[in-house]
């Protein structure tokens, strides 16, 4: 074990600087953070760390290096993972002054259900982070060290996220923080909503036109 310390730090410290980048992890988390309660981003914060796992099943299956060199399985991600984010900005498009930031209850909010799927479905459908789960395990990862090993790396990397993501969420949801947001909330939301409408264009886009997957792994550190 002694061996892989330097092993681990490396994706340690490559794992922290691809979930601190901006990306459809983050847009998700600032606008549940801002728009429902504590409890409901804490379990999206929960949700997006449990989508890593499914990168990190399938990495250490194999099955990543498939959908990575195969033209039409990675095109079906992408237009997956678009067509969610263009699901995801509608809902913040639509949103309207004064509507927002309420702890609302049961019968008018978010389940925490919802709230789960909603970071699950937005980690596990990013194709970003099948690139870069995949060059992680075929880079930095030695094909030497054991599977029992790698996958703790992934429990690592899972748990790592969700505790990222839920103190985003306890500082976002701190009643300061959220007042200085009332007033202009709505806009944010609507920024959001744009943001991930661009982020669902340009996979389109790179779909449409043709854009092959890297047939070399390469470092992606945007999640």
């Amino acid at each position: 074990m002694q061996n892989y310390w330097p092993e681990f730090l490396t994706v340690a410290l490559v794992h922290l600087l691809a979930v601190a980048s901006p990306g459809p992890d983050f847009a998700v988390m600032l606008r549940q953070a801002l728009c429902q309660s504590r409890n409901n981003a804490l379990l999206t914060a929960i949700g997006i760390g449990a989508g890593i796992l499914v990168h990190v099943c399938y990495s250490l299956l194999g099955i990543g290096l498939l959908i990575q060199q195969s033209i039409l399985l990675f095109s079906i991600l992408k237009v997956l993972g678009a067509l969610y984010l263009v699901w995801i900005a509608i809902q913040c498009l639509r949103a309207r002054a004064g509507g927002i930031h309420v702890e609302q209850g049961p019968a008018t909010g978010q389940s925490g259900i919802a709230a789960l799927r909603l970071g699950f479905l937005t980690n596990a459908l990013n194709p970003k982070a099948t690139l870069f789960f995949v060059s992680l395990f075929s880079v930095v990862i030695s094909p030497d060290t054991p599977i029992a090993l790698q996958a703790g790396y992934g429990l690592y990397m899972a748990l790592a996220t969700s505790v990222w993501f839920a103190m985003i969420a306890s500082f976002l949801t701190l009643p300061q923080v959220r007042k200085g947001f009332n007033r202009f909330g709505h806009w944010l939301d609507r920024l959001m909503g744009g943001v991930l409408l661009l982020l669902a264009g340009q996979l389109l886009l790179s779909t449409v036109s043709g854009s092959e997957p890297p047939s070399e792994p390469i470092p992606d550190t945007g999640q």
